[in-house]
């Protein structure tokens, strides 16, 4: 069995409950509303007290199981991409369990014995390497079985930090099986790049070292980050990952941007994904024809900047921990690229290119890392559906990045019959329990992890206390779960 019939059958997400609008955050801080509402978008999801990455997707999981009606005994391969783990050694297998105890609960049959759990992590693209080995999971060994993907994280950053309004929080899990209901994907014509960036984004456990730990012993899990060099690292990754993919297409890279139906991107906040759609384009004109060429250097005049240079920037490969050997890491490696893409932004060109499916429901979410692009997706493919967009035989492509970094960029096909697939993901109904927190609300979930009044919804899983030692065995830190039916 080739990856050419695996794919993509489904989307459920789980977004936790609380909220922040960023234009009350923006009356808190003196930030300029405006300015945040387009470069980030309008609102952030906040996960309670109580709940961590591995109940965030066993919530999700069990949505899919049950709106897909998903015979649990068929799944093979149950991955957890994150960089949200409270556990240094198990991963996918507590969210195996939290969902094989709600099963029982429902009556339903458990996930096999036989299943595998592995947890993929490298920052924002461990989804998109779980994605991938379970389509060679499913092309070897897992032959005639289905695989579960989910993808769950938390971002969160420290309070006057330029991350704080990037926040978020929530999880998706994808169905993956042969003869896909959805998107046919296509590895075979994709592209990768990795590079190692030393300090861009990172998480060492130094961090927790002196933290007084909250009620359900969360710690806060602030990134060490460097923005502008972050911000660089991402143009270098994905622009990295499309000199992969490129020789591997059958008609010129601008031709085949201009032509696939809709561009799904990681998402941090907006205008890093504009920039990422930006710059590939731009790419993809200094690797074309003299057309091509000629469309970029119009580009580059209206920048004020020369052409070729502008080709010459975006087809070199720069050694980009030399920035940080050197202790120069807001160095400008791409200015040029970077000028030409905000005059790209503001033309039709590129309002074609942007893809505006999904776009105003991720806007409300914030940045859930590894599950930033699947989330896209799904919401993308639930517009789509809902406004009868036509969409069978079409190519999408999709763009991950993880800082550190990484970058991967998958086609996708969209199969014939997707309209019954996507009519069950349910992201609207993922966002609708949202509880909008005040000021002194959201300063005690953020800097201490608690909340008063806490309600738990059905159907949702959360940490019911911390092992101390108390059972007469070795359990501190240790989380236990519970399942509110």
């Amino acid at each position: 069995m080739s990856t050419s019939n695996i794919g993509i059958s489904g989307f459920a997400a789980y977004l936790p409950p609380y909220t922040v609008r960023l234009a009350d955050w923006c009356d808190w801080t003196g930030d300029a509303w405006e300015k945040v509402k387009a470069v980030i978008g309008t609102t952030f999801r906040m996960s309670g007290p109580n709940e961590n990455a591995y109940t965030m997707a066993a919530t999700a999981v069990l949505r899919l199981i049950r709106q897909y009606n998903v015979d649990p005994r068929s799944i093979g391969y149950l991955a957890l991409g994150t960089e949200s783990s409270t556990d240094n050694s198990a991963g996918a297998i507590i969210v195996k369990g939290m969902v094989n105890d709600a099963l029982a609960e429902h009556r339903l049959p458990q996930l096999s014995r036989a299943c595998e759990v592995p947890e993929f992590k490298h920052a924002c693209l461990g989804g998109v390497y779980a994605l991938k080995a379970a389509f060679r999971y499913l092309a070897a060994d897992g032959q005639g079985r289905k695989a579960i993907v989910v993808c769950s994280d938390i971002a969160e950053y420290q309070r006057a930090s330029s991350g704080e309004p990037t926040q978020g929080a929530g999880a998706v899990a994808l169905l993956v099986e042969e003869s896909p209901r959805l998107l046919d994907v296509e590895l075979g014509v994709s592209g990768s790049s990795s590079a190692y960036r030393g300090v861009d984004f990172r998480k060492p456990f130094q961090r927790f070292a002196e933290q007084t730990i909250g009620r359900f012993s969360q710690l806060k899990d602030f990134p060490v980050f460097n923005g502008k060099y972050s911000t660089t690292c991402y143009i270098d990754a994905v622009l990295g990952a499309m000199k992969d993919l490129f020789p591997r297409l059958t008609s010129a890279p601008s031709t085949f941007l201009k032509d696939v139906k809709a561009v799904f991107l990681h998402r941090p906040y907006q205008r890093m994904a504009e920039m990422g759609l930006a710059v590939s384009y731009l790419l993809a004109l200094a690797a074309g024809g003299a057309a091509d060429r000629a469309e970029l250097a119009s580009y580059a005049k209206s920048s004020g900047i020369d052409g070729d240079a502008l080709a010459q920037e975006l087809t070199a490969q720069p050694a980009l921990y030399d920035l940080v050997r050197q202790q120069d890491i807001n160095a400008d490696v791409y200015p040029l690229a970077t000028q030409a893409a905000r005059i790209l932004r503001q033309l039709p060109v590129f309002g074609d290119l942007m893809t505006k499916l999904g776009a105003k429901r991720m806007g409300e979410v914030g940045n859930l890392y590894t599950a930033s692009l699947p989330a896209w997706m799904a919401a993308g493919f639930e517009e789509a559906s809902l406004n009868a967009v036509p969409l069978a035989g079409e190519r999408v492509l999709t763009v991950g990045y993880g800082s550190g970094d990484a970058a991967e960029v998958i086609p996708m096909q969209v199969v014939r019959g997707w309209e019954e697939a996507a009519d069950k993901i349910q992201f609207s109904a993922a966002l609708s329990n949202a509880r909008i927190l005040d000021r002194r609300e959201y300063e005690l979930l953020h800097d201490r992890s608690d909340l008063p009044n806490r309600r738990d919804a059905a159907g949702v899983f959360y940490i019911d206390y911390v092992g101390d030692r108390s059972n007469h065995f070795d359990d501190q830190g240790v989380e236990y779960y519970r399942y509110q039916a």
